[in-house]
């Protein structure tokens, strides 16, 4: 019976990582450049006895990365990234990579993310404007004019497939591996005027929300039988 409660409790606690991490998602739904995080489900096989009984792994995170939606909003700031390209900026954590192409100019003619984050060249340098060139036209190589002259180029990036991506703030990631700049803009690129929507189905989300939910809630109705069941065979050896 011991077992089997462990068994359960394993179960459980990986179900409740994956309500936490479903909720997540579905409050980002409408995060522009979001990513979906998931968890994995594995089994572990553990001696018990004469026999092996297999309990429920932890799970490991990982992030969705296929792409969202582009949504129009005609802003001269903002670029909805285009296939597997990333945007550099520079956050409290270091240089990370985000999806979120909603920029905004300060006085000086800085670039920065919608949260103050400086956006990067390829180099790595923080891109600055003229504040008074007028508006820029923002090409789908990143490549940045005011007034028909050029004067920057946002730094795109391409992310190696097997790198674990941190999370750094709502849409943005650092990477154990190196980030290379992109070379073929004919599939990868930003479009000027669009923004990259979240990745998050909200309808498939909530459909895994109530699906974990039962199994969740099940599992703790069968840990109380057991449970009680236990209770009542103590209390039976004891008036015996």
């Amino acid at each position: 019976m011991q077992i089997g409660m462990n068994v359960a409790l394993s179960g459980q606690i990986v179900l409740q990582r994956k309500l936490d991490t479903i909720a997540h998602n579905i409050a980002n739904a409408n995060t522009p450049g979001f990513r979906a995080r998931e968890i994995t489900f594995d089994s572990i096989l553990a001696q018990t006895g004469d026999d092996k009984t297999a309990f429920s792994a932890a799970g490991e995170e990982f992030t969705s990365l296929r792409s969202g939606g582009l949504l129009k909003t005609d802003n001269a700031l903002d670029v909805g990234v285009l296939g597997d390209a990333w945007i550099g900026i520079r956050t409290p954590s270091g240089i990370a990579y985000t999806k979120d192409g909603r920029m905004q100019m300060m006085d000086t003619g800085e670039l920065r993310t919608m949260v103050g984050n400086p956006v990067l060249d390829v180099s790595g340098s923080a891109l600055t404007l003229d504040p008074n060139g007028g508006p820029p036209v923002i090409t789908r190589d990143g490549m940045i004019s005011q007034n028909g002259a050029q004067v920057g180029a946002i730094g795109l990036f391409t992310i190696d497939p097997q790198a674990k991506l941190t999370p750094a703030g709502n849409s943005g990631f650092t990477t154990d591996k190196p980030a290379g700049p992109v070379l073929d803009f004919a599939k990868n690129g930003v479009a000027q005027g669009f923004i990259e929507t979240s990745n998050v189905n909200p309808v498939m989300e909530m459909a895994r929300l109530i699906t974990v939910q039962r199994a969740f809630d099940s599992i703790s109705a069968a840990l109380e039988s057991s449970d009680n069941a236990r209770r009542d065979a103590i209390k039976t050896l004891g008036s015996a």
